[in-house]
């Protein structure tokens, strides 16, 4: 994001900040693990229990926060279009995943406004018992037709989607192949799952089939997103397709970053290439393009029906 009247490159000369506990002669910025982990936190002595120290360890974000470098969880006070506002200011919105512009359009909003008076602000059950409400089931079969697929099945996130969806197909005696910058809820869900994690090569369609190739595991699925968020490159899949069909392995693509984007009505990208119906598994993403929340996994009638009493997310 940034502000609709921009500083001048002298303006912005702001030195990177000097943390504690850096040994002398070493760069003092901080690395994304050491952020995460809180390598750079404070050393003194902690009382409560030992699973909790690292929380206690963990200072880089209020060091950042004190600092003014803190870039994440900005406060937008405003509703999420081109231009948003923050802390009072106007500020061009560089990040948005609102592909289409829908999110602050009229008649999105004046449908959610319609279902929240008709059908309350909750489903008061899960789906397996009493929390399927006729809209889902519209909005599968809406959302089945969209992906080209014989059925669809809603999950409440797109995490949730990839989490259910992978660990109930993945078992024990399953071999699960990603690629090495897939999304975390891939990752995740292949965590989840009983059966072993294999990661390839970013878009590296030989080391794929190099590993396939070494697979004694009958049962194999191939997940990948159809396009990756932070390189922005779009997944070989006419090569997956070939390689999955040659070791009888099973495909799933996430198009969370394709939908709206890709596709000859923006239904990502197995139909940019034409290959629907190579692809087992689609799952999509209501939050970005679709100006919503949630997400959804496609395939044939079976697979669905399997989701629905396998899923456990």
């Amino acid at each position: 994001m940034a502000e609709s009247s921009c500083p001048t490159p002298a303006q912005d000369q702001t030195p990177a900040p000097d943390f504690p506990n850096t040994p002398p002669g070493e760069d003092s910025r901080l690395s994304a693990a050491q952020v995460l982990n809180g390598d750079a936190g404070a050393d003194s002595e902690f009382t409560g229990p030992p699973l909790l120290a690292k929380c206690h360890r963990f200072t880089i974000a209020d060091q950042l926060m004190a600092q003014g470098l803190y870039p994440y969880f900005r406060m937008i006070e405003s509703a999420q279009d081109t231009e948003v506002y923050i802390d009072g200011r106007k500020m061009l919105m560089l990040g948005s995943n609102s592909y289409m512009g829908l999110t602050n359009d009229p008649r999105v909003k004046e449908a959610a406004l319609a279902a929240v008076k008709k059908y309350g602000s909750g489903c008061a059950g899960s789906r397996f018992l009493n929390g399927t409400l006729d809209i889902h089931v519209e909005l599968e079969e809406a959302l089945a037709e969209f992906s080209g697929k014989e059925a669809a099945l809603v999950f409440t996130t797109g995490y949730q989607a990839n989490l259910g969806a992978i660990s109930a197909l993945v078992g024990r005696e399953d071999q699960v192949f990603i690629d090495r910058t897939d999304h975390a809820s891939i990752v995740d869900g292949a965590r989840l799952g009983l059966g072993r994690t294999i990661k390839f090569s970013h878009n590296d369609v030989s080391d794929l089939e190099r590993l396939m190739a070494q697979s004694n595991a009958e049962g194999k699925l191939i997940v990948v997103d159809g396009v990756y968020s932070m390189e922005g490159d779009i997944a070989r899949l006419p090569e997956i397709v070939e390689i999955a069909k040659r070791y009888h392995a099973a495909v799933m693509v996430d198009d969370a970053h394709a939908i709206g984007v890709l596709g000859k009505l923006g239904n990502g990208t197995s139909d940019h290439f034409n290959l629907t119906d190579s692809v087992d598994v689609l799952m999509g993403r209501s939050r970005k393009s679709l100006a919503s929340i949630g997400g959804w996994v496609a395939g044939s009638r079976e697979l669905i029906n399997y989701l629905k009493h396998h899923a456990r997310a």
